[in-house]
């Protein structure tokens, strides 16, 4: 495979015939130009067939929350094979070389949106939590505040958007994008958009505000895209305008926030689910996880992470299935090996084995989804490659109590 940077010269028809042909870049002068400003300012890079560029990987940079810790974080923002190089290995190749230049760069975590579980395992990711999708009739949202008139927003508030999705607030797990372009393409993107917010913030900045998109402008259902608030008061105000919109809308689409559970504020939401099952305005509640992670630091990663409990030491005997995608000259070959791991107050990681303590083995996916929270250490032995003794097993499970990991944003 032969890769190399992007070039907008030489790759730009390239570039836009792939991301047309699998779907996600319409045709059109604004559209075009909100691809190419991102282009511009994230890492881009291609692969090569016949000497055209026909496989595109975006990466960029983003911060990782961690209980209440930032870590730097590499962001996989689209892997795009066009129609005539598929089965050819240049997605998975191009990916892992993206991965270890952001690794190599400093990027201590790297996070994707898998189109289906199980191809981005072999590049050492593991899938995340699972995210509630809520579909329900905003006239059935029960508030208990009542909304001031909210300001309309369009595509051309994307700074004020993404300043606002910087200082957001934040749970364990949220996915923070550096980038504002990023910000700016997916408003442009978004079909039928309505924006909603409120200028509460210093200077007169947006403090809290609702980006949408609607199948059907006159009835819906209408989809939110991302919501950012900073307070309760914030969010209950939000979730007002949202309930204000049933007079019309027939059916609302959202992912619920971190920390509360949104069926406690429909109004019988069983009844309304069986009301209007297998028409176009069905109700109810699904989970899915669609987010993978995976650790490309893991002395790093371990130094960031601050538990409650007495310590616990153990070695961990890493595997990495990326190393077999990146070439000896590659300057990041993974996180394979072996490390003498404290968890507790104070973690930390080291390389080597010490013989007195018990071993964890396991792919650097199950440690990073076991380091997340997203499911103990018990319960990745029957899904996941992770392998300990007993005790350590429950211990495990003991320490790594954590909220559920919650990306808050769609990526």
């Amino acid at each position: 495979m032969e890769s190399r940077p992007y070039d907008p010269k030489r790759d730009r028809t390239a570039a836009h015939r792939i991301w047309q042909e699998v779907g996600w870049l319409e045709k059109g002068k604004e559209n075009e130009e909100a691809f190419d400003g991102m282009l511009a300012s994230v890492r881009a890079m291609v692969a090569e067939l016949n000497g055209q560029a026909e496989c595109l990987v975006l990466t960029g940079p983003g911060v990782l929350r961690y209980l209440d810790r930032d870590l730097r974080l590499a962001l996989v923002l689209g892997v795009a094979t066009s129609h005539i190089a598929r089965k050819q290995g240049l997605a998975s190749q191009l990916a892992a070389h993206s991965i270890a230049l952001e690794a190599a760069a400093g990027a201590q975590v790297a996070t994707l949106s898998m189109f289906e579980q199980g191809y981005y395992n072999q590049l050492g990711f593991g899938t995340g939590g699972y995210e509630q999708t809520v579909r329900f009739d905003p006239s059935r949202l029960h508030t208990r505040l009542r909304h001031r008139a909210p300001t309309r927003l369009s595509a051309g508030d994307w700074e004020q958007m993404h300043a606002a999705h910087m200082r957001r607030a934040r749970s364990h797990g949220a996915v923070s994008i550096l980038t504002p372009t990023v910000i700016r393409a997916e408003m442009t993107w978004t079909k039928n958009p309505v924006g909603l917010g409120y200028y509460d913030g210093p200077n007169g900045t947006l403090s809290h505000g609702l980006w949408i998109s609607a199948t059907e402008i006159a009835n819906g259902p209408y989809e939110l895209q991302w919501m950012v608030y900073q307070t309760r008061e914030q969010l209950l105000e939000l979730l007002a305008v949202i309930a204000s919109l049933g007079d019309q809308v027939r059916l609302f689409t959202m992912t619920e926030p971190a920390g509360i559970q949104l069926q406690a504020l429909l109004r019988f939401p069983f009844r309304y689910r069986q009301i209007s099952a297998k028409s176009a305005f069905a109700t109810g509640i699904r989970a899915s996880a669609w987010w993978q992670m995976r650790i490309c630091d893991v002395p790093g990663c371990l130094a960031q992470t601050s538990l409650c409990g007495k310590e616990l030491p153990f070695n961990l005997h890493l595997s990495d299935p990326i190393e077999r995608y990146l070439p000896d000259e590659t300057p990041w070959q993974g996180v394979g090996g072996s490390y003498i791991v404290t968890l507790g107050p104070t973690s930390h990681a080291e390389p080597g084995t010490n013989d007195k303590l018990p071993t964890l083995t396991a792919t650097v996916g199950a440690f990073t989804r076991l380091w997340l929270g997203v499911r103990p250490a018990t319960g990745l032995t029957v899904t996941d490659r992770l392998l300990g003794p007993p005790d350590l097993l429950e211990r495990l499970d003991t320490i790594l109590r954590l909220p559920t990991p919650r990306t808050d944003w769609p990526f």
